[in-house]
Order: structure tokens, then sequence, then C-alpha cells
């Protein structure tokens, strides 16, 4: 198929432009990383950029302490956990079964169900259960709050590799009574990994806990690499209200001056085999950029889920944010969009200033944001290199709006916030719009080769999906046409055609090289939301992309809609399963498969199944779980999150259980209560 880009869009009311603007390229230089000529040269670079971008209440973000009180780590950017779409490869002793809807092929993402086809792993509520998939019954429950603190708040979602399961916690408690590195307890905040070994009954065999926040993670093969983002740890003087500015800058200051390396280093503790070590991010193994404001670490971890211990991590550090993090076979990206500016703008020019930014010359700070691109080599089984830095204006959707192609990375963003109300601009809003840019992954700065620029004015990205030389992005305000643009030469993108639509799109799927899904919402006119909608759209002529159908459900909504990972799609069967809650009443809806009633004056919630072929989209059956099968599940309202298939069953799985289904008659095969366990 030809290369295309496709743009479904609202309210277009100017031209799409290309050009190569030499800026974005110049911009990249200040994401090249060096090294430290030391530990003591480190420690005094750190110092100087964090004095330079303190201002009088703390460092950018929840990077530290304001007032003498110490703000726990959060995670920025969770892991989504899922449960997906695309076939897996499967022994011939193993039935064939969908694994986690992944974005690229091989390169395997959090989630909290994993399965291999003979059992199904999942996690609910600090409770690990494990299901065999044949005789439909649990062989194995681990309750890991008395080891991982409490998990019922903080998220927490799986990889699998072999019998070996890791857990991931973002924002759970430390070891408690361990001290680190320097005698001092480490602090009760951050992120937790645990090793479960899986034969026999589940059992913990290393855990590991390190300061920050988990913001996702990657696996190849039995290769798992843990993105980590830390702040610096310091407790700034409280001061009155009444305090000038400069003088709480002074304070603030004076705290920084006086800081050791250790409170930027994240320091990590680690316990297999009845041992515990302790330690952290070595100096030597952080790397900085030309421009950094020293409040933020994003560090690398590496683990080999073969090994009995997780070990150190032989974490390597940038000093730098991270927010979104995308991943190839070959290349590990960690990316920051500096959304934070948007917000900062409303408060004037300030808040650009103390983070160490120039201010633009209107006095926002949002005209001066951009996404900053760190790309990792990933080929060799240790601990990742760095390899490249880019930067491009504006700020990302999510993972899918980053695609590596043939030494290119093609990235999506929107800048401008006038998309934000459908009726009416906010006041002293910027002229939003939306581009894409190609960049060069070779040598140690990503350069820009071409770009699309001018795409949703007045709107922002809703959904990006790119599939080889072609790419699909959505963006939305109101109404409006979907765009072709023919991306084959990086450097030569150029528009082809358009088709309308109404609503939109906030997760693309492809079914195959000539047909996408879209599931988002229906919208009026006025760009007014309503329920969920499906489209099917023939992308084969970029001259003329038509849409074939849609799907709507007014009074629904389906967390695929949001949360890629809760998308199935078999295309043995051409069955698209997504999680539906219905939020009214729907004349016609169809009766639960399982025969069990919910409440008319409650939401329904339950998998709706779709056929999605040449002929169209049409309604196999709605799926429910018996309801109050578990009074403890969220007071006995337990929504489907995932599904998967194994064989000729379909699994749906809530906080309340696992179902088994007919795939093709879809009646109920099996039902599997999860127990409500209690920490030792």
């Amino acid at each position: 198929m030809t290369g295309c880009l496709l743009v479904i869009s609202g309210c277009t009311g100017g031209a799409v432009q290309r050009a190569v603007h030499q800026d974005v390229a110049v911009r990249s230089n200040s994401v090249r990383l060096t090294s430290f000529r030391g530990c003591g040269d480190e420690l005094a670079s750190l110092r100087r950029a964090a004095e330079a971008s303190v201002g009088p209440y703390g460092l950018p973000g929840l990077a530290s302490s304001v007032n003498g009180t110490a703000y726990p780590a959060v995670a920025a950017g969770a892991a989504p956990a899922a449960a997906g779409a695309s076939a897996a490869a499967a022994a011939p002793s193993t039935p064939a079964y969908s694994g986690t809807n992944d974005y690229v092929a091989g390169v395997d993402e959090p989630d909290l169900v994993k399965t291999d086809g003979r059992r199904i792993v999942t996690l609910t509520d600090g409770v690990l259960e494990v299901i065999d998939a044949a005789s439909r019954t649990v062989t194995g429950r681990l309750d890991l709050r008395a080891v991982g603190g409490d998990m019922a708040y903080p998220p927490a979602n799986l990889l699998l590799s072999g019998d070996h399961a890791l857990v991931l916690i973002s924002g759970g408690a430390l070891v408690e009574g361990v001290a680190g590195s320097d005698g001092s307890p480490l602090p009760g905040y951050g992120s937790r990994l645990l090793l479960v070994d899986l034969a026999g009954g589940p059992s913990v065999i290393s855990s590991y806990s390190i300061e920050g926040s988990l913001i996702d993670a990657r696996q190849i093969g039995s290769t798992v690499r843990v993105v980590i983002s830390s702040q610096l740890r310091l407790n700034f003087p409280a001061q009155p209200e009444s305090t000038p500015g400069a003088q709480r800058v002074a304070a603030n200051q004076a705290v920084i001056r006086h800081a050791g390396l250790d409170a930027w280093l994240p320091e990590y503790a680690e316990t297999s085999g009845g041992a515990t070590i302790t330690g952290h991010v070595a100096c030597s193994a952080v790397s900085r950029p030309a421009a950094y404001s020293g409040a933020n670490l994003i560090t690398v971890l590496t683990f080999d889920l073969t090994s009995d211990a997780l070990g150190s991590g032989d974490g390597m550090s940038i000093i730098a944010d991270g927010t979104t993090v995308y991943g190839t076979d070959s290349s590990l990206y960690v990316v920051s969009d500096e959304r934070w500016l948007a917000e900062a703008a409303t408060a004037g020019a300030g808040p650009a200033v103390s983070a160490g930014l120039p201010a633009s010359p209107s006095g926002s700070a949002a005209s001066e944001q951009q996404t900053d691109i760190y790309r990792f080599d990933i080929t060799s089984p240790g601990p990742p290199s760095f390899a490249a830095g880019g930067s491009v204006p504006g700020y990302l959707v999510d993972q899918y709006a980053l695609s590596e192609w043939q030494g290119y990375l093609r990235i999506a963003t929107t800048t401008g916030t006038s998309w934000a109300l459908a009726d009416g601009e906010p006041a002293d809003a910027q002229t939003s719009s939306s581009a894409v840019y190609v960049l060069s992954t070779r040598g140690p700065v990503m350069r820009l080769v071409g770009e699309v620029t001018g795409l949703g004015l007045t709107e922002r990205i809703y959904s990006v999906r790119f599939i080889g030389p072609a790419g699909y992005v959505v963006t939305f305000r109101q109404t409006d046409p979907l765009y072709t643009v023919d991306l084959s030469d990086p450097a030569q993108p150029r528009v082809r055609g358009s088709v309308a639509l109404t609503g939109y799109s906030a997760y693309l799927h492809p079914v195959s090289d000539t047909r996408l899904i879209g599931i988002g919402r229906q919208a009026d006119a006025m760009g007014h939301v309503g329920g969920t909608q499906v489209s099917l759209f023939d992308v084969s002529d970029l001259a003329s992309p038509t849409l074939l159908a849609t799907f709507t459900l007014a009074a629904a909504i389906s967390d695929a809609e949001f949360d890629p990972h809760a998308f199935l799609y078999w295309p043995g069967d051409d069955l698209m399963v997504v999680p539906l809650q219905r939020t009214g009443m729907v004349t016609g809806a169809p009766v639960p498969t399982d025969g069990v009633a919910q409440s008319p004056d409650g939401p329904l919630s339950g998998d709706l199944v779709l056929r999605i072929d040449d002929s169209g989209i049409t309604e196999t059956g709605f799926i429910t779980q018996p309801e109050g099968a578990n009074a403890t599940a969220y007071a006995g309202y337990s929504p489907i999150e995932r599904s998967l298939i194994i064989g000729q069953t379909l699994w749906t799985i809530s906080a309340a259980g696992a179902m088994a289904t007919d795939l093709t008659t879809l009646r109920l095969q099996g039902w599997i209560p999860f127990a409500t366990a209690s920490p030792n």
C-alpha cells in the first residue's frame, strides 16, 4: 500500500503546509547527552543547574519539598494495563491465543492480565491469581500485599516469561527498616518490582525497591527494561507567606548549595535468598543534555527474568524528565513533552523562567512547549546505551504518536490550547494545530528531514497510528474531514485526499493493509460528544479514502477509547471485543448471554462483541458476568476490564473473577470467582 497519513479532523480552517524548519533541528542539539568529568564535577553541575532553576516555592513540578513538607513520588504516566489483540505464535501443544495488545509486535507491555496460552495470570487488589485455561480452575493464589505494601490503590501490572512473572507496582511502599548506602533508612515511597515463581504454588523469590515513579516498561524475550523518574530530594525551609520572593529563592538556593550527590541519585534495595543489598545509581552512569534544570532524573533499569534474583538493575540515568515510553526490537525511546508548561502559562512567565526556560515574547510559557526525545540502543542484552536525541514543538497524546521506520522516527504533536472548549476558545488561548515530523535516527542528534504542519487548526490530536510507510492521525474539536498524506518519502510528505466524519476515534487499530478500525465517541455538529462509536475505514485508495460503516451506542462508554490494552481484535473470526458500560437504558439492548439480568437503575457493564468484515459492522452479542459474585469488589459492581482468547474460548476478566464463554455461540462455559485474601 502507498504510504499515507490519515487525519480525522474537525474545523480545519487553514491549509496543510509542508516545510522543513531548521530551527527544530537546531533545538535538537540541546538533547545531545554528554558525561560528567567525575563525581565532583557532577555534583557541582547539578547544584548550579538546580540553583538557577529553583523558584520561591521550589523546583519545577513535584521535584522537591516546599515549606518543609515532603512530596511523595507520584506515578507520572503509569503504564496502562492491557489484554489484547495480536494472535501469538503458539507451540503445537498450546492453542492459539491472544496476547497483550502491544503496539510493536515482539515488544511486550505491562498488563494486569497475562497468558501464555496454557495459564492466565492476573492481579486484582493485590492478589495474584493463576488459572489453568484447559480445566478452568485456579491453580495458584498469592496475596502480594504482605510483601508489596498497600496494593489496593497503587497501579500494579504484570510481565510474564516462562515460569516467572514480574509484578510492577507504582507508588507502593519501599522496604521498611532497610538502610540505604549511607546508613539512613530508605524513604517510604517509590516503586517496587516483585519477581514471582509460578512453578508449583506461586511465591515471591526476589523484590526490588527504588525511589521514584514507575513510568513504563518494555520486555523483549526475557529481558525487561523499566523506566523510573525520580526527583531531587530536598526539604526547603518553611517560610511565612509574607516572605518576599527573592528572599525565598535565596533560602532555597542555600539548601541546594549544601546538598550531597545522594540527593539526586535514586536509592534502591533488592532482596533475594534471604539477603538484602542496597545501593544507588552510580554517578558514572549519569549523563546530561546541554540544558537541564537539575531537578529530575530518568533511570533505565535492566532485568533478566530467567534469573532467580533481580539484582541491582544496572541502572543508567539521564538528567531529564520522562512521561512516555516507546520501544522497538532495537530501540527504547523515553520522551518528555513538558506539557506542564501549558499549565504554568496560566500563571504568567514566572514558572517558565524559574524552570530555567526562556519565556515567549508574550510572556506565555506554552509557546515554548516542546517534546524532547531520547533514544537508547537495546540491541545488546545488558544495559542500554544512549544513541540519539531530538526535539520537536508541541506535545504527544501517547506512545502511538511515535514510530520508528527504516532509520527514521515519525512523531505527531499538537501545539496551542484553543481546542479546549467546543463552544469557544479559552481566554488568551493560542491557536492550536498539529503536525507530523520525520527525524533521522542516525547520529547522536535526530535531525528533521520532513514535516507536515497546520493539521486540524483549533483542534488537538486524539489518536495516532503508524503502520510501515502509513500514518493515521485523528484531530478533533467539532466535526470535519479525514485527510490522507503520503509519507512514503520521509522528506516529501504530500496531502492526497479526505473523507468526512462526525465524531472522533481515540484509538485506531489495523484490520488489514486496507482497513482500519477506529473507536471513540459520536458527536453532534457543535462538537458535543455522545456515546461510543466504532468506525471502519477503507484506506486502499489515498485519493479517495472512505468510511465504510459506523456502529454507535448513544448511552455507552468504553475503556478502549482511552486504554488501547482493553481492545481485542481476533482476525481469525473477524471479531472485535471491547468492555462497555451503558450509562443509560438502551432500547433493544441484547439479553446477557449468562442469563443474569442487571438492575435497570444502574449501569450495564459487559463486553461488546462485534463482527467486522468487508460487509460492515455487526453486533454479535453482549457478555456480562454474574452480578454480585464477589460482593467485596466495588460493592458488587465489577466491570469487565480485559478480554482474551485461548483456542475457542473467550475469557473476560474483572475484579470479581474470570468467565469463559464459547467463542462462536458466546454461551457460558465456566465462571471462576476471585477470592478475597487478607495480608498476613
